[in-house]
């Protein structure tokens, strides 16, 4: 709660009575009745964002909270990324931190001793570009007991150093890992032993994701770790004995690779390999039908990826068709869930075995499907399928009529039709009745206003939905959208490069007053001012001005002028983490808004904002709010423990 609601000018509570005014003898607070044993129990039940927030109520709860800070088990702040000077308050010497996870993107490497601590079982850093390789050596000397590591971006920034001796002393004191994540390019680990030092690994490590490994590397390693099973090799420890799950991006996906990989990993269970090709591949570099038939030898996956990426070339795997997933089907039965992006030859038919063999199957994502179409659906209601997860990108070919089909799986929670061209208001008619369906990306489909009106009177208790691109909507959509309880449940709504959407609809939106904490209205021409000034006074269930809204992205709308700018400062969007602006709007005024909040991250090139890397697991959305951001007035106004002369006790 914000402290002038938590205290009177004597440090009790603020009393209503019925002239609207202050009891005449302020309650007492509540921290002078109790212990403070019992208040140290009762704040360590609390997530790290209410403890800070009941720390800024008085000086006992504050004294309390540092206390807490020393024995709390989890510490979990991914939502802002702070300094080190207001980060190193927070991070008390505590021998009983378990779990920590925290944006790095304003901390060097001069933080790294608050950051391997050796108490910890979980570590996951997001944003780790001013941070070395220094790093992972750290945590290899000091984290024995470490169980689970995530890192991204680490020393991304020019001029910091990683080096092949940094993964070895992490590998080789890290000896309890279950679960590693590196989110970067070990190419810059290359080392003639790069592979064996993987020998070195955890035996108990079940869970491997890297962000990018060439394709010679990664051979040496799975030789490493098939030789190792072998019995001249028995007095070496096996390599990867018990991985179950691999996440890869390579620059190739070849049958040598899928073979190696069924050879080296023989209880893998989750298979995940992207890659994107500079140059058309050869067929002694690419994957064939003959590869496809190498997937799970031992029949034990039950997840799998394969995707060929469109980031440097658009390619496909032109080399396999039908007969090759056809093989793929009849030993991956057991398939829970199944990606497929690129395969340009395979059409209904290998599609269509997929579903009909995998009777387990609950999420089935298909990108580039050139040759799908509504015949995959058409019959679907006679299988025992209960899909949860369908994304279905750029499948040009689908039409409402194989929505129509897939929307007998009720128990649909997510959905991703984007960019499948000839999907319009039918389609939407379809799944409005879906009443577990929460997710749902339509962008670039044919929807118009009317579609919308479907959904909003439907049943979906949607709380993200994507319009991106939708050429056909005008501001009547907002109202057509909004005309039932959907505005109740939706919270991340994007409707950027929408031709027709003015500041009328943005209106609308405000005066329906729709709890959104995150909106994209991104490179609409006509939103202008007066949006911003709409969304800047818009009050949801009695809290402060744009309480709700935590992203707003405006990039490249064709009316917003420095007027816009004036209504980011306080008290305005007490709550908003990420805003995106057009950086040549009026650099000036941006910037001098960066300084004046310094927890709001301002994009101004034109970057995608969101809340991808978030901590959602507490429930981040479901938080209730008060009307001040207690979390950044606390940071602000001084150091944990430090003794405010306006606070009482």
């Amino acid at each position: 709660m914000s402290r002038s609601r938590a205290r009177g000018e004597s440090g009790g509570v603020v009393g209503i009575g019925t002239g609207g005014g202050e009891f005449p003898d302020p309650l007492p607070a509540l921290d002078h009745h109790l212990p403070s044993t019992v208040l140290a129990t009762v704040l360590a039940k609390l997530d790290l964002r209410s403890l800070l927030a009941a720390a800024a109520t008085s000086r006992s709860l504050r004294s309390c909270a540092t206390q807490t800070l020393s024995f709390l088990p989890v510490f979990h702040l991914l939502e802002i990324a702070l300094p080190l000077e207001l980060l190193r308050p927070l991070l008390p010497p505590n021998p009983y931190m378990r779990s920590l996870r925290l944006d790095c993107g304003r901390l060097d490497d001069a933080a790294i001793r608050y950051l391997a601590r050796p108490s910890l079982h979980e570590l996951c850093l997001l944003n780790c570009e001013n941070l070395s390789g220094r790093l992972l050596a750290d945590l290899g000397g000091n984290c024995r007991d470490l169980r689970t590591l995530s890192v991204n971006s680490l020393a991304e920034r020019r001029g910091l150093s990683i080096c092949y001796s940094d993964l070895e002393e992490l590998l080789n004191g890290c000896s309890q890992l279950e679960c590693l994540s590196l989110a970067l390019d070990v190419s810059a680990f290359d080392n003639p032993k790069f592979g064996h030092i993987w020998a070195a690994a955890s035996r108990k490590l079940s869970s491997l994701e890297i962000g990018y490994i060439p394709y010679s590397m990664l051979i040496e390693l799975l030789s490493t770790a098939t030789e190792s099973q072998q019995p001249s090799y028995s007095v070496i420890p096996p390599v990867f004995p018990s991985l179950q799950k691999l996440c890869l991006s390579v620059d190739y996906i070849t049958d040598h690779l899928v073979g190696s990989i069924s050879k080296a990993l023989p209880v893998l269970t989750h298979l995940d390999l992207q890659d994107a090709p500079i140059m058309e591949p050869i067929s002694s570099s690419d994957l064939t039908n003959a590869g496809l038939q190498q997937i799970n030898p031992h029949g034990k996956l039950k997840h799998i990826s394969l995707v060929r990426s469109q980031e440097f070339l658009f390619t496909y795997f032109r080399r396999v068709n039908d007969q090759g997933v056809l093989f793929m089907a009849d030993t991956c039965s057991k398939l829970e869930s199944i990606r497929l992006g690129g395969f340009c030859r395979v059409t209904d038919t290998g599609f269509r075995a997929i579903i009909h063999s995998c009777s387990s199957l609950r999420k089935l994502r298909v990108s580039h499907g050139s040759q799908l179409t509504d015949l995959v659906f058409h019959d679907i209601y006679a299988t025992s399928l209960s899909m949860t997860h369908v994304s279905l990108r750029w499948c040009h070919l689908l039409t409402n009529y194989g929505i129509q089909g897939l929307s007998f799986n009720k128990d649909l929670n997510v959905l991703d039709l984007r960019d499948c061209r000839k999907l319009g208001d039918e389609a939407v008619r379809a799944l409005c009745c879906l009443q577990k369906l929460q997710i749902l990306l339509l962008d670039g489909t044919d929807i118009s206003d009317i579609g919308l009106s479907y959904l909003g009177r439907g049943r979906c208790p949607l709380v993200s939905l994507s319009l991106r691109g939708c050429r056909r909507l005008t501001d009547n959509c907002i109202s057509s959208l909004f005309s039932g309880s959907i505005k109740f449940s939706l919270q991340v709504l994007d409707l950027s490069r929408l031709p027709n959407l003015s500041d009328i609809g943005i209106l609308s939106l405000a005066r329906n007053r729709v709890p959104v904490v995150e909106l994209r209205i991104r490179e609409c021409p006509h939103i202008g001012d007066t949006s911003v000034m709409a969304l800047a006074s818009m009050q949801v269930d009695g809290g402060s001005h744009g309480s709700s809204l935590q992203l707003l992205d405006l990039y490249d709308c064709g009316g917003i002028t420095p007027l816009a700018i004036r209504w980011f400062k306080k008290p305005y969007f007490p709550r908003l983490r990420w805003l995106g602006v057009t950086g040549s709007l009026n650099r000036d005024m941006v910037d001098a808004l960066a300084r004046s909040r310094p927890f709001l991250h301002v994009a101004c090139r034109g970057e995608e904002l969101g809340t991808v890397f978030w901590d959602t697991s507490c429930g981040w959305y479901k938080h209730e709010e008060d009307e001040l951001d207690e979390l950044e007035q606390w940071l602000l106004e001084g150091e944990v423990g430090s003794d405010d002369e306006d606070m009482e006790d």
